[in-house]
């Protein structure tokens, strides 16, 4: 599809938020969309509340249907940092899910390392949960067992950091809390690295710019001319 064509009525847009955040942080990123012809699901969930096998049963599951209740035929996502993983975790669970192409922003793919690090400490626990200690780089890590996706998946990493403590633990260029190696995941259609931090990546102008373009032709847009 051209990336200036309107997109087809049966197509909807689902957005997932990351961990310890709301809806709210995804407003803009919803907005840019809406304007750019799509409906938009900005769903809403409990993060802190439940492992990431169980968030992405309800979340994941639960928005796909609520767009197919509103006559959707092809489901894309948006998803920032956990939202990803959410995303990855129901389509190993469901391969034939009507999931079309994903724009995963920040998204720990192959884990942190500061979860690696922090992981075990109660207040990190507390703060984030069960599925924030789910994150690490170790095998038995979720990320780590998931496989190469079934759907098209776009990445977009940050190479900023706000958190320089978080950026000491982390390995090469970081968003302050994943490095851009972590994000990349194996079969994925395509990868992009913006200047930009980790909570800043779901209102970047250029990280929405680009998401439009993948969710219309399954590809950034390298060139920077369009």
């Amino acid at each position: 599809m051209p990336a200036d064509s309107p997109p087809p009525a049966h197509v909807q847009v689902v957005l997932l938020h990351g961990l310890c955040r709301t809806p709210r942080s995804m407003r803009p990123m919803q907005r840019f969309l809406e304007a750019a012809g799509y409906r938009v699901v900005n769903a809403g969930y409990p993060s802190r509340s439940a492992d990431i096998g169980m968030l992405g049963e309800k979340v994941v599951g639960g928005a796909l249907e609520r767009c197919r209740s509103m006559g959707a035929v092809e489901v894309h996502f948006v998803c920032h940092s956990l939202g990803g993983i959410l995303v990855r975790e129901y389509a190993a669970r469901h391969p034939d899910a009507p999931i079309g192409n994903v724009v995963m922003l920040g998204p720990p793919n192959a884990g942190s390392e500061v979860v690696d690090r922090l992981g075990r400490w109660k207040l990190f626990t507390w703060i984030h949960g069960p599925a924030g200690g789910q994150l690490g780089t170790r095998e038995a890590s979720v990320p780590k067992k998931l496989g190469a996706p079934a759907f098209r998946a776009g990445i977009i990493a940050g190479s900023r950091s706000i958190n320089w403590i978080n950026s000491l633990m982390i390995p090469g260029p970081d968003d302050g809390k994943v490095s851009v190696t972590s994000t990349r995941l194996e079969g994925m259609a395509d990868h992009l690295v913006i200047a930009t931090a980790h909570p800043f990546l779901m209102i970047n102008r250029e990280a929405m710019r680009q998401t439009v373009v993948f969710l219309k032709r399954g590809s950034f847009n390298h060139s920077g001319d369009g």
